[in-house]
């Protein structure tokens, strides 16, 4: 009746062991298509085209949907405060808590033609 105690011991060692190799072979796996990715075949983020997409996608959660701020702030009658250059080098290069590189260079003039229109 005295049952043995390694034996549960021996089947929780065995299992770790089973369940190492199988995270290994997934592991390996996840590897070749993280390759892939790289060189180029993988998925590409998809880039905003006009500035009410850009504000939407990056800068809605501080400014809020409503241009009325929040964490950031209020973009309504910015174009009387900041002139169209200086939103511009704000939309880019960051400005106090805002970081750098929300919208990309080449949309950065027609981002800051539009926050200077909102009223």
């Amino acid at each position: 009746m005295n049952r043995n105690p390694i034996i549960p011991f021996v089947v929780i060692m065995i299992f770790g062991i089973g369940l190492m190799f199988l995270l290994s072979f997934k592991g390996l796996g996840d590897a070749e298509e993280l390759a892939k990715e790289k060189e180029g075949g993988g998925k590409t983020e998809e880039v905003a085209a006009n500035p009410e997409d850009i504000y939407k996608q990056s800068c809605v959660g501080c400014h809020g949907a409503d241009y009325s701020g929040g964490v950031g702030p209020a973009l309504k009658g910015v174009g009387k405060r900041l002139s169209q250059d200086e939103i511009k080098t704000v939309v880019t290069k960051g400005r106090n808590s805002m970081p750098p590189g929300l919208v990309p260079e080449d949309k950065a003039a027609d981002m800051a033609k539009w926050l200077a229109e909102i009223k």
